[in-house]
């Protein structure tokens, strides 16, 4: 653990007086709040979007950066605008695709200490920086009409669960969920099946249904487009 990881545990429980609580208290408030307000304000004029998740780390000679970048060219042909977490890797090469395209290209960026600022493909006017990143999250959630799941760590493991627990709660609509490489999820699925489901009965056979894997870029831009097509819906940018 690093210096400043156990000065965050000392201080959590260091004794505190009312005005220090009042006055710390006070001011994560207001700016929780206005990063709420720059996000609903920026995204709200943007229009349908797909969001796309995937690792930091994943480099430019990886399949799955050339598959990120793709996915997004030709989902902003359809006429979807691309939002991604702003950063390197998997994020970089969802931006890298939808400028290429011609479509938006949204980042989400959070500064971490040791990996992430953001890439030089998002539009100057769609870069929103937070702190907080269950406020960077509920922008992802409430300006998507899709979710994009690339191979990925803990980050993407939290947007992709925090995305199925709302469609699965109806908290929002039953939005596109494509899982990219089947490879990659076949452990995580497998445990789902059988320990989630068959032995613990924490979910139900349904929520299996609420993500479709594949493994090209061509097949998930299908899926998305095809969802659409039942309600006669299309992008109109």
């Amino acid at each position: 653990m690093t210096p400043d990881g156990e000065d965050k545990i000392r201080n959590a429980f260091a004794q505190k007086d009312w005005n220090d609580i009042k006055a710390q208290n006070s001011w994560q408030i207001f700016k929780i709040m206005s990063e709420f307000v720059e996000g609903f304000e920026k995204m709200s004029r943007i229009g349908p979007c797909v969001s796309i998740f995937g690792s930091a780390r994943t480099k430019p000679e990886n399949k799955y950066y050339v598959m990120a970048e793709e996915i997004a060219y030709k989902l902003v042909k359809e006429g979807y605008g691309i939002i991604s977490g702003g950063g390197p890797g998997i994020m970089e090469a969802a931006n890298k695709g939808a400028q290429k395209g011609g479509g938006k290209s949204v980042g989400l960026n959070i500064e971490l200490p040791f990996e992430q600022k953001h890439n030089d493909f998002i539009d100057a006017d769609k870069c929103i920086n937070f702190d907080y990143f269950f406020v960077r999250k509920t922008i992802f959630l409430k300006y998507s009409q899709g979710f994009i799941g690339m191979p990925g760590g803990f980050g993407t493991m939290d947007e992709l669960f925090e995305s199925l627990t709302l469609v699965q709660t109806h908290k929002i609509a039953q939005f596109p969920v494509v899982l990219i490489g089947s490879a990659y999820w076949a452990g995580l699925i497998e445990w789902m099946k059988t320990t989630m489901l068959e032995n613990e009965r924490n979910i139900n056979p349904a929520d299996l249904d609420l993500f479709h894997i594949v493994d090209t870029a061509e097949d998930a831009v299908k899926h998305i487009v095809d969802f659409y097509s039942k309600y006669m819906l299309k992008p109109n940018f």
